[in-house]
């Protein structure tokens, strides 16, 4: 191992050509990739017009609903209590007191 240690050392040129080699070689990579981003890009369609954008129908948008949700008080225990003691993952909801489904 000592003779390879040694034959490095010898060629004080060897690893900066080398070094300057690899950086070369690198910015030749990127060059190339951005050349062709750039024309795969340019076969793609452009942004939609305003006119072609969709629009909301007359009125109010179509699905809002404004839900209440209540706080499920959990009772003060002295552990941490885990996932799988929990009910319903907090995804239960109920419409808004009082009202049925209102949108805005």
């Amino acid at each position: 191992m000592s003779d390879v240690n040694a034959q490095l050392a010898a060629r004080p040129g060897s690893s900066s050509a080398l070094l300057t080699l690899v950086g070369v070689l690198v910015v030749v990579l990127l060059v190339g990739a951005f050349a062709w981003g750039r024309r795969v890009r340019s076969r793609e369609p452009g942004p939609p017009r305003p006119e072609e954008q969709p629009r909301l129908p007359h009125g109010r948008a179509v699905g809002d609903v404004v839900e209440h949700r209540e706080p499920d008080d959990l009772p003060r225990t002295s552990r941490r209590r885990k996932p799988h003691e929990l009910k319903g993952n907090g995804i239960e909801s109920r419409p808004a007191s009082g009202r049925h489904d209102r949108t805005r």
